[in-house]
């Protein structure tokens, strides 16, 4: 009997450290894990693709409002912001987001607690330990795998101080991505697979936030890679963007609303994703499959627009514009550098541009897919924007191989073409804007060159209407000019190329467009960026942020982005940032109290 008891006891003494490191559950009801305020515990990365976010738990209590401040460093930029009853419920706690990575942050709370038909007020302070900033390393020995480094060029006045951009920048393709191409039928731009690199940084060039898309990501996998872009930030705060064969929204915590497939009709989302102002989305698309005149059935390359009602997620229109432009102008496609066309960007071939014959070779060939070449199923038209006017109901669209702005109606017609007019036949000729002066006197062109200071865009990205400034037949326009085969050459010195954030006013009535500020020209190849890039308006600081993303891209240094933003009008940045060892595609200034404040 005693050794009955002996063994008993040894046993429950064995079985004693299992149940004390339970977490609760039928094992025990002891929680491990640390509560370090009044609150619940503090849950780091709370839905697995935001590191430097966190939520305080509720702790079992009611909260009906709090406030939030991270504290910063020395010299450093404060983040606070209020939280509403619904964001508290949502999250089942306090979220914070905006701490500094490897660092043991401070953060001050505030909030209103009631528990038992009792409501207090309370103040706290909690310290919250963070990773370092990590991005997948692809092996690229000129882009940096951790944090962001940034040379704060112009330190912002005070006006620009509390500004915090997004970051949209591309890791370039590794081993594990760019394994997967269309095969049946042929063609599409599949393999267009670069890592992505998203993060959040403030004026000071610390990182507040950055993605680990691993949840989400998966290279190996053709439907869950693909370059993420066409990031808007909504009125809700949340997130919309898309990436290879889907298009998602999230909110700035990481918690998915949605993450679907584009309809099967459809391929290849890349670039741009626009939210109108009826709630429906535009993303740019191609074709799944196409039945070409010579019977040929191909996947298209960039070349159509989708209106997507997000509630549901159906299709609701398309603009399929190789039945709306002309896909055989092909004057840009032979004065652009075959280096950096914007495919899978090819170095070696820097400087080349390709022949009527190379282009008619490629038709014989019946060569498709993701290559500079006429007709649909190529790379045409390269659309990388996509924007729309609810003033007329139609879409304003960047085709950067054509070195064309477009607005196009709900009919499928052309209304005007902002480019040089060389190369437009027939219909589409008497579409393109004449250029003007401040006093309405048409201006002289010849080759792709105007007299003054007027010039059009080259292989151009973002082109956006500036909604606050338009009226009626009156809009104004914001482009990026990368200026890649500017005046349909290219010069025999590379470094004579520069690129421009420029902005256009235009008459739709009388066809015509004012050229009315640039800014790039006078700084010349030192943000020359070949590829990428992005130039827009923001209401809030009457200002226009301009991200030239490509800078240095091919040189033994590496790209080098460079972030600015001018007051409207203005002749010098109120703010430039510096980046190193990183390949910008866009930013955009996030606003973190809309996210939390309802």
């Amino acid at each position: 009997m005693n050794c009955k008891k002996s063994l008993l006891t040894a046993a429950l003494a064995l079985a004693l450290p299992l149940s004390v490191m339970a977490s609760g559950g039928a094992s025990g009801t002891k929680i491990d894990w640390i509560v370090e305020g009044e609150l619940g515990t503090v849950v780091i990365n709370p839905y697995d693709i935001a590191p430097l976010t966190a939520v305080i738990r509720n702790g079992g209590y009611v909260l009906t409002k709090a406030s939030v401040r991270i504290v910063p460093k020395k010299g450093g930029q404060e983040i606070r912001y209020d939280v509403g009853p619904q964001t508290l419920l949502t999250h089942g706690g306090i979220p914070v987001w905006g701490l500094y990575a490897d660092y043991m942050n401070t953060v001050e709370v505030r909030y209103t607690r009631v528990f038992q038909g009792k409501s207090e007020e309370k103040t706290e302070t909690y310290k919250i330990r963070t990773a370092p900033v990590y991005f997948e390393a692809t092996g690229n020995r000129v882009q940096s795998p951790g944090a962001f480094e940034i040379d704060v060029k112009t330190r912002p006045s005070k006006e620009f101080r509390d500004r915090l951009y997004f970051i949209n920048n591309l890791l370039s393709p590794g081993p594990k991505s760019s394994q997967v191409v269309w095969n049946n039928p042929v063609g599409g731009a599949q393999e267009w697979a670069n890592y992505p690199q998203n993060a959040v940084v403030d004026t000071t060039g610390e990182t507040s936030w950055f993605m680990k898309p691993d949840a989400i990501y998966d290279p190996r996998d053709p439907f869950k890679s693909g370059i993420m872009m066409g990031f808007h930030q909504n009125d809700d705060g949340t997130l919309t963007w898309g990436y290879g064969q889907r298009y998602v929204k999230y909110d700035i915590m990481g918690r998915e609303v949605y993450n679907r497939l584009i309809s099967p009709n459809y391929n290849d989302f890349s670039h741009a994703l626009s939210v109108g102002e009826n709630g429906h989305q535009f993303l740019r698309v191609a074709s799944s499959d196409l039945r070409r005149a010579d019977n040929t059935h191909v996947r298209t390359v960039r070349d159509v627009i989708i209106e997507v009602d997000p509630e549901s997620g159906n299709v609701v229109d398309e603009w399929r514009l190789f039945e709306i432009l002309d896909p055989q102008r092909n004057i840009v496609l032979k004065s652009i550098d075959q280096g950096a066309v914007c495919l899978n960007v090819d170095l070696s071939k820097s400087g080349q541009t390709l022949t009527a014959e190379q282009l008619a070779k490629l038709e014989a060939q019946h060569a498709f897919g993701d290559i500079t070449g006429t007709g649909a199923g190529r790379n045409w038209a390269h659309v990388n924007s996509v924007d729309y006017d609810p003033e007329d109901d139609s879409i304003i669209i960047s085709s950067r191989h054509q070195s064309s702005v477009v607005k196009i109606g709900r009919d499928k017609k052309v209304k005007w073409i902002l480019a040089a007019p060389n190369g437009w036949r027939g219909e589409w000729k008497d579409k393109v804007l004449t250029p003007v002066d401040k006093d309405g006197n048409p201006l002289k062109c010849r080759l792709g060159k105007c007299e003054g200071d007027f010039d059009w865009t080259w292989t151009q990205h973002t082109g956006w209407k500036i909604n606050e400034m338009s009226k009626g037949d009156i809009i104004y326009v914001s482009v990026f000019d990368n200026g890649d085969g500017r005046a349909f050459v290219q010069p025999d010195d590379p470094k004579e190329k520069y690129s421009r954030a420029v902005v256009y006013k235009i008459d739709q009535k009388k066809m015509t467009v004012e050229q009315i500020w640039e800014y790039g020209k006078n700084r010349g190849h030192e943000l020359y960026a070949p590829i990428t890039s992005s130039v827009e308006y923001q209401k809030d600081k009457d200002s226009v942020v301009v991200y030239w993303a490509s800078i240095g891209l091919g040189s033994k240094e590496g790209p080098a982005p460079v972030l600015t933003e001018f007051k409207w009008g203005a002749s010098k940045p109120s703010i430039e940032l510096k980046f190193h060892n990183t390949l910008g595609y866009r930013a955009l200034p996030i606003d973190v109290q809309k996210a939390f404040a309802k």
